[in-house]
């Protein structure tokens, strides 16, 4: 799909206060979890994260073609999961101005759960999709101990059906409170443009970046610091 804009960003859109206060909520939430035993490390499909291959190499930002044929880990972070409905009131709207100012005009009707992740010293979240576009890609439901343990499979049903379309990601981090931990596209090698493009758009606080979520990315690993961010797929029928 050919598009004229790869990504639309909002300067500073969230205000510190509330970045803060997220980071708060997410943080405890985070803490209260572990405290009760539960495994707050990233997962992936495929198992492919550090605590399920801790033998493994890093990935990083390294092309694929770098690792074949080396076991290797894609993603190291911890995450917890956010439903306040005050959140969505706050991040519909740039998505909508986003996929109108963008050009998409895509359809969608559906919001995922929301992700605040924790980046710490040499976290990171090698190259990946979020999503795909077409039937094959949509949500199925889960079957108790039957259909396997896959992103493609959920036991929320508004999601069945549906596909990620957009992506969005809110920096709620100062610039100067870490290093690294940058998001980086990648265009593809036939792209006008260049193939791969770090946003620095993203570095202010509260910014936020919004891309089909069929967009190659990446988060490259932390080197100093620890980064904070939201992340919310918005979902819709495939593409036709």
């Amino acid at each position: 799909m050919n598009l004229t804009h790869n990504y639309f960003w909002i300067k500073s859109a969230i205000s510190p206060e509330i970045c803060d206060e997220i980071v708060r909520i997410g943080t405890d939430k985070i803490h209260q979890e572990q405290k009760s035993g539960i495994d707050t490390s990233a997962a992936t499909s495929g198992n492919l994260s550090k605590h399920d291959l801790p033998d493994a190499e890093s990935r990083s930002d390294k092309p694929l073609e770098e690792l074949e044929n080396k076991l290797s880990y894609v993603r190291d972070s911890n995450v917890t999961w956010l439903r306040d409905s005050w959140l969505y009131d706050e991040l519909k709207p740039h998505i909508d101005n986003a996929n109108l100012n963008a050009g998409w005009g895509w359809d969608y009707d559906w919001f995922e759960d929301l992700q605040f992740t924790v980046y710490k010293n040499d976290q990171f979240y090698g190259w990946h999709m979020d999503g795909g576009s077409d039937k094959l890609a949509v949500y199925r439901r889960t079957i108790n101990g039957i259909t396997p343990e896959d992103k493609r499979y959920t036991k929320q049903p508004n999601l069945i059906g549906k596909v990620r379309k957009i992506s969005m990601t809110l920096n709620l981090s100062r610039p100067q409170d870490y290093d690294g931990g940058e998001l980086k596209f990648d265009f593809g090698p036939h792209s006008e443009i260049g193939r791969f493009k770090i946003c620095d758009e993203i570095k202010p606080q509260g910014s936020i970046i919004v891309f089909p979520s069929f967009l190659p990315h990446c988060v490259t690993p932390v080197t100093r610091g620890t980064r904070y961010s939201l992340v919310m797929w918005v979902c819709g029928d495939p593409f036709r």
